[in-house]
């Protein structure tokens, strides 16, 4: 194994065992490598896994066209979703439970069929996903001032913390994917606003890619995975006390609180 790419996935890991963020890992890995990105992501997943925690999905990130641009890419990105990150709705986020905390409103999709070829198509998310439920996800990065590159983000699982699910599960026949404007607030002020088509455009044809690149490399989605299929529009950043709510037209709302 390449000492770097172990060297990496050491600083982040620990920089989640400590609780306080840590420098870039691009010094030991470079800016735009993926290959070696996504490797020091599998020796920290490979760690979790073995440690009990539970897999349960995929966050889709680096859907937005503006993020791309300012990264120099022209796909998004991917990290793990474990159980222990998932929180209903309202439950209150423990202060210091996620470093540098952000939220962002995205779609979240819950399969009930596994999503095995590498070609996949529109037709394949819909017939595959059980229903959609509106989220927050809770952003977090193990690097410090959110100092990051594309690798470093793919390094630290995609700058994943935490993530809200709405209670109201929604058919994608009832309620309209590409078209559904978003509205988030705080305590009643107006925080970020979007729709489904900022989320590359449909957050189906991110869906699409996803379920291409996890078939691509020998882990496709199975049924009973949620993914989070990408932001509808900017994130904001969460402070303790801070109370989200954020409504998605045809699916509902959901409210992600932080203790104070």
């Amino acid at each position: 194994m390449n000492t770097q790419i172990q060297q990496a996935a050491d600083r982040i890991w620990e920089a989640h065992q400590r609780g306080e963020p840590c420098a870039p890992v691009r010094d030991l890995i470079g800016a735009t490598d993926i290959e070696s990105a996504y490797a020091v992501q599998k020796i920290n997943t490979d760690r979790w896994l073995v440690r009990g925690r539970r897999a349960v999905g995929r966050k889709i990130g680096l859907t937005s066209a503006a993020v791309q641009k300012q990264l120099g890419v022209d796909q998004p990105d991917f990290g793990m979703l474990y159980a222990d990150m998932c929180l209903c709705d309202g439950e209150e986020v423990a202060p210091g439970r996620v470093l540098q905390p952000k939220v962002e409103a995205e779609i979240a999709l819950v399969l009930e069929r596994s999503l095995s070829h590498e070609q996949n198509t529109v037709a394949d998310i819909l017939r595959a996903t059980a229903y959609a439920l509106p989220a927050i996800e809770i952003v977090g990065s193990r690097i410090a001032n959110w100092d990051i590159s594309l690798a470093d983000t793919i390094a630290d699982n995609a700058s994943s913390g935490l993530f809200v699910l709405g209670s109201r599960p929604v058919k994608l026949s009832e309620f309209d994917v590409m078209g559904c404007g978003m509205v988030m607030e705080k305590r009643g002020e107006q925080v970020s606003t979007g729709a489904g088509a900022a989320c590359l455009g449909n957050p189906l044809r991110a869906a699409v890619w996803l379920a291409d690149t996890m078939a691509r490399l020998g882990s496709p989605l199975q049924a009973g995975d949620i993914v989070l299929t990408g932001a509808l529009g900017p994130m904001a950043l969460a402070r303790p006390g801070d109370v989200f709510e954020a409504s998605i037209e045809g699916l509902g709302s959901v409210r992600a609180a932080f203790g104070a």
